[in-house]
């Protein structure tokens, strides 16, 4: 069962950090303000100071529950479209044991809702898309823990068991996502050019993906 989350760890974090988490009621609350973007599983949500995941933790269920309306009835559509939806939540964390629960709170719900082992390959995968998509940094710098600009991977699902990745630096984005603001006219026309992956990855199943974990470089912390 998925564990409990507490509003507050000590009085030391919130006057540190500012720590304080967000009720459940308040999370269901906000969230169905975008209702219809927390129910497509494509659509990408970053959450900036995830904590342990109390929103993204939601955004995954909501997201499950789209995917089993949609492709219950296939289990090759199933365990693909949950991985797409996994891959499509992102989040920072500048405190490491916040970040080490929020990736296990997560990852336990993609298990739960597949009934995965912790040997399953796909339950594999999913851990190290998580590695990736949940950072331990800081969103002002934006640079991980370890002084590095902060790059996620824009996963894309292709169909037929195939995945995209391509990396992105948050910093560049947050620049000409303000850019294409101020000139949606020019941002239009050179959107394309703008938005130049760090790193365009080949085509790949979940099989590739477990394949190559030991290759592909990991977070800096």
């Amino acid at each position: 069962m998925h564990r409990p989350m507490n509003l507050v760890k000590s009085k030391k974090r919130v006057a540190d950090h500012g720590e304080v988490f967000t009720p459940a009621w308040m999370v269901e609350a906000m969230l169905d303000l975008v209702k219809g973007e927390t129910e497509r599983i494509d659509s990408r949500f970053l959450e900036p100071a995830c904590g342990s995941g109390h929103f993204l933790t939601q955004v995954l269920r909501r997201k499950l529950a789209a995917v089993e309306l949609k492709f219950g009835k296939s289990g090759f559509e199933k365990r693909h479209y949950a991985l797409f939806a996994l891959m499509c939540t992102y989040g920072i964390e500048l405190l490491m044991d916040n970040i080490d629960e929020c990736r296990a709170n997560m990852l336990e719900i993609f298990a739960d809702y597949l009934n995965l082992e912790g040997s399953d390959e796909l339950y594999q995968v999913a851990s190290y898309v998580l590695s990736q998509n949940l950072v331990h940094g800081d969103a002002l710098t934006m640079r991980t823990t370890g002084g590095e600009p902060i790059t996620f991977a824009e996963w894309g699902y292709l169909g037929k068991g195939k995945f995209q990745r391509r990396d992105f630096r948050l910093d560049v984005l947050t620049q000409m996502s303000a850019y294409m603001e101020k000139n949606p006219l020019i941002a239009c026309l050179g959107k394309h050019a703008i938005f130049k992956p760090v790193q365009t990855y080949p085509p790949m199943t979940v099989n590739d993906l477990a394949a190559v974990l030991d290759d592909t470089p990991k977070e800096t912390t």
